[in-house]
């Protein structure tokens, strides 16, 4: 599993390479890798969750799970007052992610999961979440950043049809975490998800 993107040190040779990717509009030379999530440029999910980045403007957001950074960029674009925060276990894709940001003027602060100070709590979520990472690290994943939402924060991610959206929508709901399908497109479900009630 070393070589996995959700390694925090990829085996895999540190191969860069450049893409164009269209991100808010704009059309965004970016670095991508191997060992990083879509190292090939903007994946199809990740992009149908970029196409519903309507909200209103939040203090603080965080891009989990960030790979090279375009949820990230999204948001640093969308929301150019707001605080952003990145956070992957992979160190490659912190530091493509931290690149990517300074290359198109952005302040983006990339940390470990464990490194995000304790008391800091975020408006927004945002994520295309590692389903592949296992059922039960993908649960305990999201309860741990549900937790670390303000109190009107949201979570909201995209996950595949066929890779479990809607039995993970109940379970969320189940768990007191009251999760709505924002919208279904191409195949994906874009859920929205509260901190408990």
């Amino acid at each position: 599993m070393s070589d996995h993107y959700f390694s925090a040190t990829p085996d895999v040779e540190d191969r860069r390479r450049e893409v164009t990717v269209r991100i808010a509009g704009r059309e965004l030379a970016v670095t991508t890798a191997a060992g990083v999530f879509s190292g090939d440029g903007l994946d199809h999910a990740t992009a149908v969750l970029l196409e519903h980045m309507h909200d209103a403007e939040p203090q603080r957001v965080l891009d989990l799970g960030c790979g090279w950074g375009p949820v990230a960029l999204a948001l640093g674009l969308r929301w150019p007052g707001t605080e952003v925060w990145a956070v992957d276990v992979n160190e490659r894709a912190l530091a493509l992610t931290a690149a990517n940001a300074r290359r198109h003027g952005l302040t983006v602060r990339t940390a470990l999961p464990e490194d995000v100070p304790d008391d800091l709590r975020f408006d927004a979520i945002w994520s295309n979440p590692p389903i592949r990472i296992g059922k039960q690290a993908l649960h305990a994943l999201l309860l741990h950043w549900l937790d670390r939402l303000s109190d009107d924060g949201t979570l909201t991610m995209i996950v595949g049809k066929n890779l479990g959206a809607d039995s993970l929508q109940r379970w969320l709901t189940d768990q007191g975490r009251p999760t709505e399908r924002l919208a279904s497109a191409k195949g994906f479900r874009i859920l929205r998800t509260r901190r408990a009630t």
